[in-house]
């Protein structure tokens, strides 16, 4: 038993080795095969990213993603998702950590230093169609009258995981979101937040 033990682990430890090296290696792969400016970044497995030629995407120093089961355990396993359309630009900054985290983007959304995010997370910045009826029932109205706005997420925020960000929001610095949060108004600084929506639960006396 002890020797079977020793074994796996240390059969584990040697395919998790490879898998990171190989981790890396594809997310640079998709990184620059999609005009996406990056710098230094771990990762356990790679994203799944699509940026339009007229989209624009670029991470800072010290970017952390996790995009597999074994990485993250929590239940809701995926990988992360960039999808920047046309004339659309995300912007993430240093030292930023996510995990199965999508973001679709149509309009901009900036994420700024030292912010967490949790697991199975979706900022959307878009409605992604028309809530007119009508509009919906042809292509070229539904994405003409589809409502974009711009997404911000301040300096050292934590969102739990399970949450969607909504259009048009801004998130306070020092901010924490409660996990399974919706989130469609502005969150001041310093303040936690939960719910569907989400409403105001306390100030976050950790930053005072």
């Amino acid at each position: 038993m002890i020797i079977f033990k020793f074994l796996y682990k240390l059969i584990r430890f040697t395919v998790s080795y490879y898998q990171k090296f190989m981790s890396k290696l594809f997310s640079k792969f998709h990184f620059y095969g999609n005009g996406v400016i990056f710098s230094t970044f771990n990762t356990n497995g790679y994203p799944f990213v699509r940026v339009s030629r007229e989209g624009k995407m670029k991470i800072s120093s010290e970017f952390k993603m996790n995009n597999t089961l074994t990485s993250n355990p929590i239940g809701r396993p995926q990988k992360c998702v960039f999808v920047v359309e046309k004339g659309g630009s995300l912007e993430i900054g240093k030292n930023v950590g996510i995990s199965s985290t999508a973001i679709v983007v149509h309009s901009n959304v900036v994420i700024m230093d030292n912010v967490k995010i949790g697991g199975g997370t979706c900022i959307y910045d878009t409605d992604f169609h028309s809530l007119n009826a009508e509009h919906r029932l042809n292509s070229i109205k539904d994405k003409h009258n589809t409502i974009s706005k711009p997404i911000l997420i301040k300096e050292s925020v934590f969102i739990g995981a399970n949450c969607t960000i909504l259009k048009g929001v801004t998130i306070g610095e020092n901010s924490v979101v409660g996990a399974c949060s919706l989130v469609s108004k502005n969150i001041p600084d310093n303040e936690i937040w939960a719910g569907n929506p989400a409403t105001f639960i306390k100030k976050n006396q950790f930053n005072d």
